[in-house]
């Protein structure tokens, strides 16, 4: 079977190349907005959609302008994937998945992508890879790339830039090996297993709190533009990026652990958007308890729930395991000795007391318990197949690449 798979480095460019990538990147954001604002203009005319192709072939027309000179200077086929990245975001939003795609803005997300393979060569031994119009560039070899080099993604994020390799390679069929096992995930522990062990929670936001406050009161006191002004969000981009790295890195060493070690995976299907929404209310109809709101909402998006579980739903793909997500209603009321359900069964946040049979635990184990039960009833009544999806066991492009 074939793998695909994101390796994502540090790169080292010099003076001229970080310039020609910031070029680059602006030339990508220029074409993403003047073709979103001509999607705009043309729909209020009553035109139909411009597709992909026939906007590409307008970009042709922009870059032979006398406007836009400056367009030529850029790679042509970054620019032609801005194009198509636009294209998408409406076919997700016409299809309900996205909301309606909005204008790029400068220091955002900067980047650009090269997505033919026949353009791109990395030179392994040497840590550089080949990209058009920058050169061999240099980065940190951390780990090996195996496989096929498919595309490759520059961006920058707190004035450092990376690239991310996506590979694909051949592999054997890979044979689940371990026991089946469910997952309550929570704010006091991380993640409980039906086992009975858990995962400590890292926190990482609640670290670099403090620190990330007083930086940001120190931005806040000078003038907007100003060089120092840029200094201090300078520093507050890059403990953010401490705070992800840290985060990122807990979360893949955990699923990675998980998936390693269990042929069957299930786990709550929670709507954590719905469950982090503000509590503020309206001025007709304020809300309650707003502050420890905030905070629990901080606390659980601190945690990265929806991230660690698509990082287990691929990795179990990857080893040939099946992933269940399940219906998270009643899973901490419901007791798994005698079944009953009831709100009084959750005494406290970490005890469960059955009010029938007296059953005592930890309310996260319990509901670690409940959670593989369920799971366990879904693949029997063939609800879900392996991996969590009906048909379809690799991750998608865009998962690897995020991977």
């Amino acid at each position: 079977m074939q793998r695909l798979q994101a390796f994502r480095f540090e790169l080292m460019p010099t003076g001229e190349q970080a310039r020609k990538m910031r070029q680059f990147s602006g030339a990508c954001r220029f074409v993403y907005n003047k073709a979103l604002a001509l999607q705009q203009e043309n729909h209020k005319a009553g035109g139909k959609f411009i597709g992909g192709f026939a906007m590409k072939k307008r970009f042709t027309e922009w870059r032979s302008s006398a406007q836009t000179p400056w367009l030529s200077d850029a790679p042509r086929h970054p620019c032609d994937e801005a194009i198509l990245a636009l294209d998408r975001a409406f076919k997700n939003f016409f299809e309900g998945r996205m909301s309606y795609p909005r204008f790029k803005r400068k220091g955002q997300r900067d980047g650009f992508t090269y997505p033919d393979r026949k353009q791109i060569r990395l030179d392994r031994e040497n840590g550089r890879v080949f990209m058009p119009k920058l050169g061999y560039v240099r980065y940190r070899s951390s780990r090996d790339v195996p496989g096929e080099v498919r595309s490759a993604t520059v961006s920058l994020r707190a004035g450092k830039w990376y690239v991310s390799i996506l590979t694909a390679r051949e592999v054997d069929a890979p044979v689940p090996q371990g026991p089946a096992v469910g997952i309550d995930v929570g704010v006091a522990r991380f993640a409980t297993m039906s086992d009975g062990t858990y995962i400590a929670p890292l926190a990482s936001f609640r670290k670099h709190e403090q620190r990330l406050a007083k930086h940001q009161r120190r931005m806040a006191r000078k003038v907007k533009g100003s060089s120092n002004w840029k200094k201090a969000k300078s520093r507050i981009q890059r403990i953010h990026a401490r705070i992800v790295d840290a985060r990122a890195d807990f979360l893949h060493k955990a699923s990675n652990s998980i998936s390693k070690n269990h042929a069957m995976i299930a786990v709550e299907d929670l709507k954590v958007r719905n469950m982090t929404k503000s509590a503020s209310g309206t001025v007709a109809a304020p809300g309650r308890n707003v502050r420890a709101k905030s905070g629990l909402n901080r606390s659980i998006l601190d945690q990265g729930w929806g991230e660690f579980r698509r990082q287990l739903e691929y990795k179990t793909a990857w080893r040939g395991g099946y992933f269940v997500a399940v219906d998270p209603k009643n899973t901490s009321r419901t007791c798994p000795c005698c079944g009953h359900i009831s709100a009084g069964n959750r005494k406290t946040q970490a005890l469960f007391a059955c009010i029938r049979c007296g059953h005592e635990a930890n309310a996260d184990h319990v509901g670690a318990l409940n959670v593989l039960a369920a799971g366990h009833a879904v693949i029997a009544c063939g609800g879900m197949a392996q991996s969590g999806r009906p048909s379809k066991q690799e991750p998608t492009e865009a998962q690897a690449l995020a991977a």
